[in-house]
């Protein structure tokens, strides 16, 4: 059994959590095909509907387990992900259209700091700290990174640290809107689970046609977004759910809603 990565699922909720606390669960070439198959299954199962990524210990993550990794970005790319894997990172491939939530805790370096920018919802510990620090190993971000960390938290924020290096702390996290709320460790992994169950209540058609609409904002510009919004809004509102929305409201009630 690998114990390297641990998935569990419950309540409609698949809680994805880095197990290597004694060496501050560095991401090696096997941990990465491992998330890749959680979160494929992650979109493809109709019973789950927000994922939780978390880690044990005191840090979330050193980064990459680089001696591993280095003879594959030799090659110029990520490895070559099978049928039954979706792209941690958004990098190519399918695109995730259901949320994920991240908590973070200590140190959350390269792959990790990559990884959170492509999730939906982050928490961190107010202790938290992040770099991009491949340019001190001799390599660069590839994983979105150099990207990403410009479009979150502006252009010059994201050079002054990509390329030095350097760490930047939760509280300047939290001040760019990187992150959305600081947590007490002891508190960290509770409250993630509290946001992934109002996200696991709430109508998971609409809930993935909204993320899908903010991810193509994302990635092709709000001219095209906008365009999608009212193709995807009949389907939606054909839906049992959206039934059953209408159905709550006029009979002020909260709604029960069961992505059909």
């Amino acid at each position: 059994m690998n114990n390297k990565l641990l998935v569990d699922v419950s309540d409609h909720i698949m809680t994805i959590t880095f197990n290597r606390p004694d060496m501050y669960n560095p991401l090696d070439p096997e941990s990465y095909f491992l998330l890749a198959q959680a979160l494929y299954r992650l979109q493809h199962e109709d019973d789950l509907r927000v994922a939780i990524i978390q880690a044990e210990g005191k840090h979330f993550t050193s980064g990459l387990e680089l001696d591993k990794w280095a003879p594959i970005f030799a090659k110029g790319k990520f490895p070559e992900l099978p049928e039954g894997h979706l792209d941690p990172y958004g990098l190519e491939g399918e695109v995730l259209t259901k949320p994920v939530i991240m908590a973070v805790q200590g140190i959350c370096y390269t792959s990790g700091l990559e990884l959170l920018l492509n999730t939906d919802i982050r928490l961190a510990t107010p202790d938290a700290r992040f770099a991009q620090l491949e340019v001190q190993r001799g390599i660069y971000p590839c994983g979105g990174g150099t990207v990403r960390l410009a479009s979150e938290i502006g252009w010059s924020n994201a050079q002054r640290y990509i390329l030095t290096g350097d760490e930047f702390s939760a509280e300047q996290a939290l001040e760019w809107g990187m992150v959305q709320e600081l947590v007490e460790l002891d508190q960290l992994q509770v409250r993630a689970r509290e946001l992934a169950k109002k996200v696991a209540k709430a109508a998971p058609l609409g809930i993935q046609a909204a993320l899908r609409s903010s991810k193509t904002y994302r990635k092709h510009g709000q001219d095209v977004a906008l365009k999608e919004v009212f193709n995807d809004l009949p389907r939606v509102m054909k839906s049992q759910d959206a039934q059953e929305g209408i159905l709550s409201f006029m009979e002020r009630r909260e709604a029960k809603f069961t992505g059909k």
